[in-house]
């Protein structure tokens, strides 16, 4: 083909390039809509948006006291059997997730282990909302740190409930601090006793009584994927409890026990006015994508999903976050 014909072809496709582009940019002037400042709402009802009112607690913090109050019972939720006649063991249960999962373990035939630190206010709710569901509960208090704490939780609800058939490391312990000189060795302890060590000594306790079909899931954090420049030893913990549950996963595929965790943004829950100042509490999940913190009922359908066997079967070894978008 001469150049002469080469050129013209050129100048004819250039000129193609043109016309779409001279479309695409007006039809994007008349389409163009400005970004949503307001909150995401994708539920079944609304849910609470920043700013909240300014509130701190000391730890470990009570949900009683949290305005506005958490959101739990997922009231549009409809239990179908999914863990129909299960024992759960959750840590944590007395507030926020491990609460809601309760409640929503209970809806799907499941009697439930409440453990929880010293909260006994918010784990006697705990325990009426899971008897209104219908199923027994038995309250555990203790702190996951100690190993005796462990034996004696599986102990307990394996002889009051008669069986162990989940488990879910929830409880945590997290404290901001804005400068690794404060990070003292106290605290880097604690968090690693508590949020490693607990979850360690839970599932080597409750393992010898489980069968092919159990599950336990663990509770990490998106600070454990992207970390968090004031959460040092709390990213570095929850870190490792993904590794953990992969790693366990992979050890209990003989014996047909599945492992997975969940890592969740930021929830409404005691464990942030027990930790941050009452102004940054205020503005609490603003910065996410969907603009506002997840309430409990949001995240534990997740947790039914991983533990029920007719859903997840094929499931083990996994990460799943929920951070209310990318």
């Amino acid at each position: 083909m001469p150049i002469e014909r080469n050129e013209r072809a050129g100048e004819t496709t250039a000129r193609e390039h043109r016309s779409i582009q001279t479309q695409a940019e007006q039809a994007e002037t008349r389409s163009f809509q400005p970004k949503s400042e307001e909150a995401m709402q994708a539920g079944a009802r609304e849910y609470p948006v920043p700013p909240f009112p300014k509130q701190h607690q000391a730890k470990p913090g009570e949900e009683s006291r949290l305005d506005p109050a958490p959101l739990y019972d997922a009231p549009y939720y409809k239990g179908s059997g999914k863990l129909k006649d299960k024992v759960a063991l959750i840590t944590g249960a007395d507030s926020g997730i491990g609460r809601a999962v309760a409640v929503l373990f209970a809806r799907e035939g499941a009697d439930i282990a409440i453990g929880y630190l010293s909260e006994d206010a918010d784990a006697e709710e705990t325990l009426a909302a899971v008897e209104k569901e219908g199923r027994r509960g038995v309250l555990v208090p203790g702190d996951v740190a100690d190993p005796a704490y462990a034996e004696a939780a599986v102990r307990r609800t394996v002889e009051d409930l008669g069986r162990l058939d989940v488990l879910v490391n929830n409880a945590a312990f997290q404290e901001h601090v804005s400068d690794l000189d404060n990070l003292s060795e106290e605290q880097f302890d604690r968090t690693l006793k508590t949020n490693l060590y607990g979850y360690f000594h839970l599932a080597k306790a409750a393992v010898p009584h489980m069968t092919p079909g159990s599950a336990i899931i663990m509770t990490g954090s998106v600070t454990g994927i992207d970390g968090s420049r004031e959460l040092l030893d709390y990213s570095m913990t929850k870190g490792g409890i993904h590794a953990f549950a992969r790693s366990l996963a992979a050890h209990l595929m003989p014996k047909g026990i599945r492992v997975n965790a969940i890592a969740p943004g930021p929830v409404w829950t005691p464990l942030n006015p027990a930790d941050r100042k009452a102004e940054d509490v205020s503005q609490f999940g603003a910065q996410s994508k969907m603009k506002r913190p997840a309430q409990p009922e949001e995240i534990a359908p997740a947790y039914v999903f991983l533990a029920s066997p007719q859903c997840s079967s094929y499931i083990t070894g996994e990460i799943l976050p929920i951070i209310g978008g990318y």
